[in-house]
């Protein structure tokens, strides 16, 4: 018998049965002896724990009553609770309570030398675990002290097992329990340190960024605080492949090419050469913004580039998207650093974003002569005689020159001065990549600010008072302003001009997709939405449209096929569209090929999709669906070649399609894009793309399987369903049906498995055809869940008839497999091993895919039920291995699990515990604690024998024949 703690409080049997403790004063009573396990626990202790300060007169008689209904339970258990002054005390084996179980294999774990050893240790003590520990004990001071000191040593043994697996390069292996464990708390920063770096390992670089980002957003808007060192130390790690800033900066913020560019020349032969002025010139600085905070690494940056210490003919080159605050943060740099040039500073703003004309550089160039201290008559008209006068004129000096609002890089090329002591500051919402070759220029992104200093902004211009009475509010509206320096001033100067107006009240209009744009409009003009369309005019015309088509993708990025499906054209007119956006900020690349966007422009491109006609965005999301429906059906195909047989032409074949050869490809790209799959899907049930709708998620289910993503497959299946039924037509009602039905078994929820196997079922009993097949086997293996073996077993030879019936031998490898496994229940070897050879056969062309490999454990079982005992090894080992090589994680658990039955049944009980403990590793990292827990529990028993065995055999005679072990290879539900 043994105590649980770590959950639940209840007593367990060897076999898994529990026995529930009635009422929760009587858990607290076990609880409170399981944790003093061996120690005598004071009366006073279980009234704190019961009533906290408050026991009831009659208090004595109840812990009495309390303590003689456990002793009932306990009899005969090998627990002995007994009484013993001042109170009581439980005692036997101290690891029949979870907890000590726990602490055991932790102990073990910290001084363990083998990183791998260590890590399996720790998996298994966190599998011990089945929840909170102590939730349904009274809620009192001495339980939550408990509570969180046991919560503690949990994630303790989580961190620990992450750093161990890090360690052994399988920092993979720790993905899913640590984002199970943030669930609950997404602001533990060193859990999420740790799964940055796990993700990183993984080959996940994009999804450890978002999570970082996540974070960091989240504890500004909950707790104003800033990443701490651990999690500033994973950011770094992901970004350690991109060139590091000089002074340990923001990595990743900016790159500074090396200077190593060619002099330009300092002069042309006829160039006229006229006195130059004998004191500094200077074109006016505009004025600092007022209020002007934070940028404090980037204005170090500019120092390093530009300042005192730069290199010959410095050149950097600050890019960001509209309203960042480029132009401010140069501005408040040059003015600091201007008195350093001994020939003073030029500036020009070339207006490149204007929505009329932009300068020239030929009138830039003659402003700039006359800062110099050129009379209007020496000034020549020819624009090449300008631009060889300025070369000749800055040969000699010292001089900073701004050049503002650049739109080409071809803009800025005349305007460099020759002098090798002069410094050029460029600012563009483009980045320039031909000055990075040409000139060696250094380069700075500026991203958005930082959450402190996005509130010290808005502090500025609502005072200090009012952002302290609200800090949740003032965080939310940072972040809606994605905290861009020209969207937190317009919200600032907006409820300045309001002073009744709280910031909750804006915070409620800007939360609102509708009205956040609108929001973010100042008097005179200037707004978010203003800069965008600045930006928008520059830009060619393939990118104008995807900003506005981009609105219709619901997922947090888009990859190059899918942006082609939405343009309709093809991949290199893509590349290009979706290079420019990035380019001007307006996209951000998280991944070679893959772009994310800020939420206003999000907005904004909303904003610009709302002006088309309602069919033209309609056909937009159509291209969109298409794309993905013939993606997921490539995919599916790899996983599940029968599934062609439900496979529909498109409307609107997507111009690319991403590469797929192979299963484990299809599987990368479903974890990547399952986000996208799944809001499609609610998306366009919501559009009344209906019958699209239903096909995706039917699609993508198999794909569901393979990634072992089995509550999001649920979620993606109810829309589907409601899809289906909104169609009217019943077998799309039944295969979606039929579909939730596998999912539903795979949450071991046989029950409601059953039921809505049979409607799909029935629906299709009067349609010949494979959505008949399709149905009748899922009930079959749904009956087989739920216990009715002799029926499922009558259903499926059905199918099989029915199959050959109607000719339909495409579908017949899974009929055949799900046959074959209903056979081996049954114990007939010869049926099941020819149902299964048959299966193999007809997907020999597809040795990965979902039931050729359950064909292939299904034989390797047949051929043990048979006697057939090398064999039956061998294939088992070619089924766990073809399983790993596919990347069909729940598939390979599965395989594991029955692998280690035919081992337990041939009497290796050590390489069993070994492969229960790899099956336990995917339901743990799944969410699946009951899958887990069983697993842990079949492992302890294993372990536990065979260390008596070992006993046993020490002390009798070496030569002992050990007695043969029953044959028992379980099954596995079919919920692919």
């Amino acid at each position: 018998m043994r105590i649980r703690l770590l959950g639940p409080t209840e007593l367990t049997a060897a076999d898994g049965r529990t026995t529930p403790i009635t009422g929760a004063k009587r858990r607290a009573v076990l609880a409170l002896l399981g944790l003093e396990f061996g120690r005598c626990v004071r009366i006073e202790r279980f009234y704190d724990l019961m009533w906290a300060e408050e026991p009831p007169v009659q208090a004595r008689a109840a812990l009495q009553g309390h303590i003689a209904a456990l002793r009932k339970l306990l009899h005969g258990t090998g627990l002995t609770l007994r009484t013993q002054a001042p109170g009581y005390l439980l005692d036997g084996d101290r690891e029949s309570v979870d907890l000590h179980r726990f602490t055991a294999l932790t102990t073990r774990a910290a001084s363990e030398p083998d990183d791998a050893a260590a890590a399996a240790l720790l998996g298994e003590a966190l599998d011990l675990w089945e929840g909170p520990a102590l939730a349904d004990l009274p809620d009192t001071e001495q339980r939550r002290g408990h509570a969180n000191r046991l919560d503690g040593v949990r994630e303790q043994a989580l961190h620990d097992r992450a750093e161990r697996l890090l360690r052994c390069g399988r920092g993979a292996v720790a993905v899913p329990a640590l984002e199970q464990h943030l669930h609950t708390d997404w602001l533990q920063e060193p859990t999420v340190a740790l799964l940055v770096r796990c993700l990183h390992q993984a080959g996940r670089p994009a999804e450890a960024l978002r999570r970082y980002h996540r974070t960091r957003a989240a504890l500004a808007a909950e707790l104003g605080l800033h990443p701490g060192a651990a999690l500033q130390a994973a950011l770094t790690a992901v970004l350690a492949e991109e060139p590091a800033p000089a002074d340990g900066g923001p990595a990743g913020a900016h790159t500074q090419a090396p200077h190593d560019a060619p002099h330009r020349p300092p002069a042309v032969a006829d160039a006229p050469s006229p006195t130059a002025p004998a004191t500094p010139t200077a074109a006016p600085l505009p004025r600092r913004t007022a209020g002007f905070v934070g940028r404090a690494a980037e204005l170090r940056w500019l120092d390093r580039a530009c300042g005192p210490d730069r290199p010959d003919h410095a050149l950097a080159v600050v890019v960001g998207a509209a309203g960042a605050g480029k132009t401010a943060t140069v501005v408040r740099w040059a003015h600091t650093a201007a008195d350093g040039f001994r020939d003073g500073h030029l500036h020009c703003d070339l207006r490149g974003f204007d929505p009329a004309r932009p300068s020239t550089p030929g009138e830039v160039l003659a402003g700039f002569l006359r800062s110099l201290g050129l009379a209007e008559a020496e000034i020549p008209e020819e624009h090449a005689r300008r631009a060889a006068l300025y070369r000749a004129l800055t040969a000699e000096r010292e001089l900073l020159v701004l050049l503002d609002n650049v739109r080409v890089a071809e803009d800025v090329g005349e305007l460099l001065p020759a002098g090798p002591r002069c410094a050029t500051v460029v600012t563009s919402r483009h980045t320039l990549e031909d000055l990075i070759v040409t000139e060696g220029a250094a380069l700075l992104r500026l991203e958005a600010l930082p959450e402190a200093d996005a509130l010290a902004l808005l502090a500025q211009v609502l005072g200090e008072r009012r952002v302290a009475a609200e800090p949740a509010a003032a965080l939310r509206l940072a972040g809606l302003c994605d905290h861009l320096p020209l969207a937190l001033r317009i919200a600032a100067a907006r409820l300045a001009a309001q002073p009744s107006w709280t910031v909750a009240d804006l915070v409620a209009e800007a939360e609102d997709d509708r009205t956040r744009l609108p929001a973010l409009d100042a008097q005179g003009g200037v707004s978010v939405r203003s800069a965008l369309n600045l930006t928008l005019r520059r830009l060619p015309p393939t990118a104008a449209r995807l900003v506005a088509l981009l609105a219709v993708h619901p997922g947090p990025e888009i990859d190059v096929p899918a942006a082609a499906a939405l343009l309709a054209a093809p991949p290199a007119e893509v590349r290009g569209a979706l290079g420019t956006l990035a380019a001007h900020h307006l996209l951000t690349e998280t991944a070679p090929g893959r772009y994310g966007r800020h939420d206003l422009v999000r907005l904004y491109g909303r904003e610009l999709l709302d002006g088309d006609p309602p069919a033209a965005r309609h056909a937009a999301l159509a291209r969109l669906l298409d794309h993905y429906l013939a993606a997921a059906t490539a995919g599916a195909a790899r996983l599940q070649p029968h599934l062609t047989e439900f496979e529909r032409p498109v409307a609107f074949p997507p111009p690319v399609l991403p590469e797929l050869p192979h299963v484990r490809a299809a599987l990368d790209w479903f974890r990547t894009e399952e986000p996208t799959v799944r809001a499609l899907v609610a998306a366009a049930t919501g559009a009344g793309e209906h019958d699209r709708a239903w096909r995706l998620a039917f699609l993508a289910n198999c794909l569901y399987f393979g990634a072992g993503r089995l509550t999001d497959r649920l979620d993606c299946l109810r829309h589907g369903l409601t899809a289906a039924t909104r169609t009217g037509d019943v077998v799309a009602t039944a295969l979606v049906e039929a579909a939730t039905a596998r999912a539903l078994s795979g949450r071991r929820r046989p029950v409601e498995a059953l039921a809505l196997a049979r409607r799909a079922a029935g629906r299709t009993a009067a349609h010949d055809g494979p959505a008949q097949i399709y149905t009748m086997a899922v009930l079959a293996t749904a009956l087989a869940d739920h216990g009715d073996l002799a029926e499922a077993v009558e259903l499926s030879d059905a199918t099989v008839r029915r199959l050959d019936e109607l000719g339909l031998h495409e579908a017949g490898a899974a009929v055949l497999s799900n046959a074959a496994t209903l056979a081996a229940l049954t114990g007939d070897g010869t049926t099941a091993l020819r149902h299964a050879r048959e299966a193999r056969r007809l997907l020999a062309a597809h040795p990965h895919a979902t039931f050729h490999l359950f064909a292939l454990a299904d034989e390797a079982h047949a051929l043990h039920l048979l006697g057939r005992v090398v064999e039956s090894e061998q294939a088992w080992q070619e089924a766990a291995e073809r399983c790993r090589a596919s990347g069909s994680l729940h598939l390979e658990a599965a395989v594991e699990r029955r692998f280690a039955d035919f081992l337990l049944a041939t009497d290796r009980p050590t390489e069993a515990a070994e492969r229960l403990g790899r099956a336990r590793e995917f339901h743990a990292g799944s969410g699946d604690t009951r899958g887990a827990a069983e697993l842990t529990a079949r492992i302890a028993v294993i372990e536990r024998a065979t260390s008596a065995q070992t006993e046993r055999t020490e002390r009798t005679d070496q030569t002992a024949t050990p007695m043969p072990r029953a044959s028992r290879i379980g099954r596995s539900a079919r919920t692919a």
